[in-house]
């Protein structure tokens, strides 16, 4: 049956595309036509048109507030309106009381599902299936174009090394490749294979460098050379221009002293130029007006006329455009042929989405677009596929007709806004399944649920009615993590344990003597290596989202064998922050060093033989890049290149067979990763080049080749230009970052 919902999704979304909405344009992208109709609005426009076309502003109250502003045609675009009533409204007075009618754009924060919510996006990257990520951002495109929301301020492509950064929730994790794959995928999604009604615009963000803020905190400054942001930052986002990215967003952050809203270089020198981006440039809410806090301008005047010159098109509730741009004209501070430019950038997407013929939408059939079965189904794949499974000493799967008694406990058993984590504006509590609800569903009569805890961060000194209940119960199913409010923006943690008496609860629970599972529900890699012991399994979900509950329960009774990887490394303690798997090597790297419990009480002071680690700690991390169980085992064999020599204009065949030796089906991510033994700079030990999903049944072997260009290898070295460089390279096919063998081969 869960086969049969998945294609009938896939074949609705595919009809969508092919046969729904009026088409706009047959390909994303500029043409003539659309050239020509942003030249002919252009050039009616008044000095004040044009800059009020440039002005975002965030909807609140009665629509009537910002009637008169709409028929001046001082604002372009609103945000935070979900009301198709007043969208509705807001177009009417814009297309038929302005002078030009010129439709509104309506923004929202889509960022993993409109109603129908979908993992968080660190959760979707777990999956390593794009194709899964891009049906997911079509249905949340489906379900918010539907009630007038036209652009979402998705995705975020900030490669994020540091958990303790809150915002790493919204991102792919720490790995430029992952990142990129997700990003085409989540932009296709959003905005569709071709242009429509039910096209949502996708903003890419932030621009640039935002992840990887200073100590973890957010809004921090960032201090990334050309040569790191052209090698490991900037990619993700040229790959979503590519794909056909209609609008992008500036970032918080300064970097190296230029705040990115104010950034020449990167907004017009690369964006602009090297890109050749004609999209639409958008601040983050009031990026401009902060870029006084950095000490970047004097006024609102001043940074107003910096982020115009930078290459920014419209401003998000700083209303410094509004409000000087006009005068900063007169004076010829700034060129109004620069604000023209600004003006067609945002003309084009209005009309690429087809708003000047299709401005309003259907009430009544937008809600029952909302939460359709093939969504949530879509939803419920999400989150099933994106599970990680960190450890299993047998308990799982959890055999059903071997349970009469099972003690559900844990505070995020039953908490439906928390399943749904950050930036998750729309989805509802009321169409949230929960763990503890899909379980009483599921086994009617033997679930016992005793809370244990109300939410993540309370504390209890002990835990009597859950141990009793525990000592009746044949399993004990724990469910553990983090509230949603405790990620995302502006949530930043110096501590990554498990809040509260949580990991007091589940070793209170491990006493029984009872089967012990825990499922932790989280916005970012918690260090869980103290948990660890206190479990006879563990279960990794990034806040999974509306259909978290049901897809959790299939996992733990083994109608879904575990496929998720760990898109970020886990850290054994918060201390090794930032510690990611494609580090450079160093010239003295970890081979295995004493440890400061071995350190004698009179050792002699010397740093001969020493290398890169922690006394405490050693080198290595919890759980690597790439990693994550399944209830079957996969073997790795006859791994070969196609050859042991190429040219930069060859393609690297890889070939091995791949066998399922357990006893259940299940699917392994195979990954493909590459180091550059010697450049002009130094490389990355290790760098993912590949990846694949690929299902077996028990005791099925296959046969696989992946191919990888030569020009995947290209970077920007020592002479600041991206090529390949000839020399020696090493290949590893594993399951995860930190294993397998390496195959050597050699770039002419």
């Amino acid at each position: 049956m869960k086969q049969t919902r998945t294609l009938c999704l896939a074949a609705c979304l595919a009809l969508a595309l092919s046969c729904g909405a009026p088409k706009t344009d047959s390909t994303i992208g500029a043409s003539p036509e659309v050239e020509r109709r942003v030249e002919k609005i252009l050039a009616q426009m008044t000095l004040s048109e044009k800059i009020g076309q440039m002005n975002q502003v965030s909807a609140g109250g009665d629509v009537s507030n910002y009637t008169d502003a709409l028929r001046k045609g001082q604002i372009g675009s609103i945000l935070n309106e979900v009301d198709p009533v007043k969208i509705n409204e807001y177009q009417r007075i814009c297309v038929e009381e302005s002078r030009l009618g010129i439709p509104l754009l309506v923004a929202r924060d889509v960022i993993h599902g409109y109603h129908t919510v979908f993992p968080i996006p660190l959760g979707l990257a777990a999956t390593f299936d794009p194709d899964l990520v891009e049906q997911g951002a079509r249905v949340a495109a489906l379900e918010a174009t539907a009630q007038g929301v036209r652009w979402t301020f998705s995705p975020m492509l900030d490669i994020a090394r540091d958990p303790r950064w809150g915002r790493i929730a919204e991102g792919s994790g720490e790995d430029t490749y992952l990142d990129t794959r997700m990003a085409e995928a989540m932009v296709r999604g959003y905005q569709g294979r071709q242009l429509d009604t039910t096209s949502m615009a996708a903003c890419i963000k932030h621009f640039v460098g935002y992840g990887a803020a200073e100590g973890g905190r957010d809004y921090n400054s960032t201090y990334l050379t050309e040569r790191q942001l052209r090698n490991v930052y900037l990619p993700p986002f040229q790959a979503a221009v590519e794909a056909g990215a209609m609008t992008l967003m500036t970032s918080f952050n300064d970097n190296d002293g230029v705040p990115s809203t104010g950034n020449t270089f990167v907004v017009k020198d690369v964006l602009r130029g090297e890109w050749g981006f004609d999209g639409l440039v958008v601040t983050d809410w009031n990026s401009m007006g902060e870029m006084i806090n950095h000490g970047f301008g004097v006024d609102r005047k001043d940074v107003a006329r910096k982020a115009l010159q930078a290459g920014v098109d419209m401003d998000m509730m700083t209303y410094g455009f509004l409000s000087h741009l006009e005068e900063l004209v007169k004076t010829g501070a700034v060129k109004e042929s620069d604000i023209d430019n600004a003006v067609r950038n945002i003309l084009r997407v209005k009309v690429r989405l087809g708003l000047f013929e299709h401005p309003y939408v259907d009430v009544e059939a937008g809600a029952a677009v909302q939460y359709a079965p093939d969504h949530l189904a879509s939803a419920q794949r999400s989150a099933e596929e994106s599970a990680i499974l960190l450890k299993n000493d047998g308990v799982l799967p959890l055999k059903a007709d071997a349970v009469r008694n099972i003690l559900v406990t844990g505070p995020m058993a039953d908490a439906p806004h928390d399943q749904l984590g950050t930036w998750a504006f729309d989805g509802e509590k009321s169409h949230t399944v929960t763990p503890l609800k899909a379980l009483e569903a599921r086994f009617p009569g033997k679930v016992t649920y005793v809370p244990g805890l109300r939410y993540s961060r309370e504390k209890r000194d002990a835990f009597p009615d859950v141990v009793a209940a525990a000592r009746r119960a044949d399993v004990v199913l724990v469910f553990l993590g983090e509230e949603a409010i405790l990620s995302g923006e502006a949530h930043s943690l110096a501590d990554l344990n498990l809040k509260g008496s949580q990991s007091e609860l589940l070793a209170a629970l491990k006493a029984t003597g009872k089967p012990v599972v825990a499922t932790v529900m989280a916005g970012r890699p918690l260090t869980v290596e103290r948990d660890l012991p206190n479990c006879g399994a563990m279960l990794y979900a990034f806040h999974p989202g509306t259909m978290g509950g049901p897809a959790l329960a299939n996992l733990l009774f083994g109608d879904v064998n575990p496929s998720g990887k760990t898109p970020i490394t886990f850290l054994r303690t918060v201390g090794q922050a930032p510690l990611y798997y494609c580090h450079n090597m160093t010239g003295r790297p970890y081979n295995g060093e004493t440890l400061i419990d071995d350190i004698g009480m009179e050792a002699g002071q010397t740093s001969l033989g020493n290398t890169s680690y922690y006394l405490d700690y050693g080198a290595y991390p919890l759980f690597p890049f790439g990693y994550g169980l399944s209830y079957t085992q996969f073997t790795y064999s006859d791994i070969a290149l196609d050859r042991t020599s190429y040219g930069a204009d060859d393609c690297i065949t890889v070939s091995l067979t791949l066998a399922n030796t357990g006893e259940y089906d299940g699917t392994e991510v195979v990954q493909v990763y590459v180091r550059d033994l010697v450049g002009s700079i130094t490389r990355p030990v290790k760098e993912l080049k590949a990846f694949e999903r690929v299902s077996l049944k028990a005791g099925e072997s296959r046969k696989l080749e992946l191919q990888i260009p030569v020009s995947s290898l290209a970077f920007y070295g020592l002479d600041g230009v991206k090529k390949v460089e000839p020399g020696d390279f090493q290949l590893w096919v594993a399951g995860d970052s930190a294993s397998g063998e390496p195959v050597p081969f050699t770039v002419k």
